[in-house]
């Protein structure tokens, strides 16, 4: 077997075992399947070209796709925004957890990339500070600060996320 037979190989065992969380990972940056799925296919296709001198595929593509994102959130950023007309329906009951994703979805939306990036890797992932700042290329001090400021903003934007959960928003405010 050639060397570039083995890489083949690898890179296609790589993919199998990666692409389910990464595709989860686009799409809690995203809020969008559909996009999270292409996001996904571009950041493989840019670790196929570069796959045997990348010492750590999985930050790269990690990296890959919070670019990528960001980019998209800057084109997206230039066309007007889509509303939705009418009342909010009515809640079922504070044990929904279709109701938790929904306002947590709507309310990571509303993040900058970099806050959504870092709830995610550290809450969604359970990645350790130090794990996120390496697959961000940023700081520690800057996962810190990040994650303060975007925990702030969601305390802002969806006060609804602490009665969901059954905490006092105040005491969440805290």
């Amino acid at each position: 077997m050639t060397t570039e037979d083995r890489a083949r190989d690898g890179f296609a065992d790589f993919v199998r075992a990666e692409t389910a969380g990464l595709t989860r990972f686009a799409y809690l940056l995203t809020g969008d399947r559909h996009h999270a799925e292409d996001l996904v296919q571009v950041a493989l296709a840019r670790v196929a070209v570069r796959w045997e001198r990348i010492e750590d595929p999985p930050a790269y593509l990690r990296r890959v796709l919070c670019t990528q994102a960001a980019s998209w959130w800057r084109w997206r950023r230039a066309r007007p925004a889509e509303r939705l007309g009418g009342a909010l329906p009515e809640r079922s009951g504070p044990g929904d957890d279709a109701d938790l994703r929904l306002v947590l979805s709507a309310a990571l939306a509303r993040l900058t990339v970099r806050q959504r990036a870092v709830l995610v890797l550290r809450y969604y992932e359970d990645r350790t500070e130090s794990e996120t700042a390496e697959l961000l290329g940023c700081r520690v001090g800057t996962v810190r600060s990040q994650t303060r400021h975007a925990l702030g903003r969601l305390r802002v934007l969806a006060p609804e996320l602490a009665e969901l959960v059954g905490r006092d928003p105040q005491e969440v405010a805290r």
